[in-house]
C-alpha cells in the first residue's frame, strides 16, 4: 500500500452572539441549523453559500440554547464541505480517502472522558491486565471527535460505555473464536451477549442462576451494565433502537466465524453485507441521544432515512478495514477485511485492492452526502441535526483511526 500522509480537519464559521456552549459545541450548533437552498446542487469539491434563518430552530431548545442575538454570516452547508488535505495532528492519512473533517479536537475533555471511561472498565472487570493498553487507544478521543454538539462529559461517558462493551465482545470473545481452539463457541457467547442487553424473563430460580452468571462474566456485565446506565440520558426508543442494531452487529460476528470455521471467503458482496451489519451503527445511532434529542422512531425507520444511515455506517466500518489492515496481517487463519476479500476475489495484489476498496469508501461518503443533501430539502430541523450528527461523527471517526495506537502502533 502506498505511504500514508497526514490527515485533517477544517474550521467553522462560529455564531455571534450568545449561545450557551463551549466553542466546540458552537460549531457543530451552527452546522445543524437548518438551511435553505434552491436545489440539492451538490459538487462535492466546491462549497455553496446560503442564508440560515435568524431565529434557532426547535430542536435546539432541548440543549437550553439562546439563539444568536444577531444573525451569524452565512456558512458552509455540512453535505458539500469537500474534506481539508493536511492534518495538524500528526496522524496518517490513506491517499485519496474523502471523508469529513472533524469539527474540534478539546484534548482536555478527551482525556476526562478517557479516564472515566477507564475506571469505569475496572469497576465491571473489562480489560483486566490491559488496562494501560486500553487507555492508550484513546477511546475518549473517540467519543470527543464523533459528538461534537455536547461538551457533557457524563453524556459522552454514557456512550463511551456503550462503546467499550461492544469492542470488548470483539476483543474477546471474537477474539478467543479466531484464535483459540473452539470457533464455534462464538455463537452461544453472543447469544448470551445479546440477552445480557436484552434481559430474559426467566422462572424463579432460573433467573437467579441467570444474574449471577451476568454479574461473573465481565463483557457480559459491562453489556448489560452501560445500556441499563444509558436509559439516563435515552429514551426508551432509542435504548430499544441501541439493542436492535446490536443484534444484528453480533449476528455479523457469528456469520464472520462462520467462514473460519469453514476456512472460506465470502464474495465481497457477501462480505459487504456482513460488514453492513458488523459496523460503527450501534455507536453511530445514539448520536442523538448523545446531542440531548431525539430522532422519532418513525422517522428513524423510514426507508429514505434508513438508506443514508446505512450508507454512513458501512462508509465508517470500511475505513476501519483499510487503517486497520496492516494490523490484522498477523492474524491467524483467514484474514477478513475489504482489501484482502477484493484481492482474493478480483486476482489483484493487495496495494491494488486497497485502492479499490478506498474508492468503495468514498463512493458511499458521496451517496450519504447527496442523500442528506436531498432529506434535509424536508426542513425538518430534527432530522436535518441529525444527518449532520452523522456526518460529523464520520469526521471524527476517521481522525481517530489515524491517530489511535490502536491501529497505530
Amino acid at each position: 500500500m502506498a505511504a500514508f500522509d497526514t490527515a485533517a480537519g477544517a474550521g467553522r464559521t462560529i455564531p455571534t452572539g450568545p449561545t450557551g456552549l463551549g466553542t466546540s459545541a458552537a460549531r457543530i450548533t451552527d452546522l445543524l441549523r437548518p438551511r435553505t437552498a434552491a436545489a440539492p446542487t451538490l459538487p462535492a469539491a466546491t462549497p455553496q453559500t446560503v442564508a440560515r434563518p435568524a431565529v434557532a430552530p426547535p430542536s435546539l431548545a432541548r440543549l437550553a440554547v439562546a439563539p444568536p442575538s444577531v444573525t451569524p454570516p452565512p456558512v458552509t452547508p455540512p453535505f458539500v464541505t469537500p474534506p481539508a488535505p493536511v492534518s495538524q495532528t500528526g496522524g496518517r492519512a490513506v491517499p485519496g480517502l474523502y471523508c469529513p473533517p472533524h469539527l474540534r479536537d478539546d484534548r482536555a475533555l478527551a482525556e476526562e472522558v478517557n479516564e472515566r471511561l477507564v475506571d469505569w472498565t475496572r469497576q465491571v472487570g473489562i480489560y483486566a491486565g490491559r488496562t494501560e493498553k486500553f487507555r492508550q487507544a484513546d477511546f475518549g478521543r473517540l467519543l470527543m471527535l464523533t459528538h461534537p454538539d455536547t461538551d457533557d462529559p457524563d453524556r459522552l461517558l454514557a456512550a463511551g460505555r456503550c462503546l467499550a462493551a461492544e469492542f470488548a465482545v470483539d476483543d474477546y470473545f471474537c477474539e478467543d473464536a479466531t484464535t483459540g481452539d473452539h470457533p464455534e463457541r462464538l455463537g452461544p457467547q453472543l447469544m448470551l451477549a445479546q440477552s445480557a442487553i436484552d434481559p430474559p424473563r426467566l422462572p424463579g430460580r432460573y433467573q437467579e442462576r441467570y444474574e449471577r452468571s451476568m454479574r461473573e462474566q465481565p463483557v457480559l456485565n459491562a453489556l448489560r451494565c452501560s445500556v441499563r446506565d444509558l436509559a439516563a440520558y435515552a429514551s426508551g426508543s432509542q435504548v430499544n433502537r441501541l439493542r436492535q442494531e446490536i443484534a444484528g452487529l453480533f449476528l455479523g460476528m457469528d456469520a464472520e466465524a462462520g467462514w473460519r470455521i469453514g476456512g472460506s471467503a465470502p464474495s465481497v458482496s457477501e462480505y459487504l453485507a456482513n460488514r453492513q451489519m458488523n459496523s460503527f451503527l450501534p455507536c453511530m445511532t445514539l448520536v442523538d441521544a448523545v446531542g440531548g434529542y431525539e430522532l422519532p422512531a418513525d422517522v428513524y425507520g423510514r426507508p429514505d432515512v434508513r438508506r443514508a444511515t446505512l450508507q454512513a455506517a458501512l462508509a465508517s466500518v470500511l475505513l476501519n478495514d483499510i487503517y486497520s489492515m496492516h494490523k490484522e496481517g498477523d492474524a491467524q487463519g483467514v484474514e477478513y477485511n475489504l482489501p484482502t476479500v477484493l484481492a482474493a476475489e478480483e486476482g489483484c495484489s493487495l496495494v491494488e485492492a486497497t485502492r479499490r476498496s478506498v474508492e468503495l469508501h468514498n463512493e458511499l461518503v458521496r451517496s450519504f452526502e447527496a442523500a442528506s443533501a436531498a432529506l434535509t430539502l424536508t426542513g425538518d430541523p430534527i432530522l436535518t441535526r441529525y444527518l449532520g450528527a452523522l456526518w460529523a461523527w464520520l469526521g471524527g471517526n476517521r481522525e481517530w483511526h489515524a491517530s489511535s495506537p490502536r491501529y497505530n502502533a
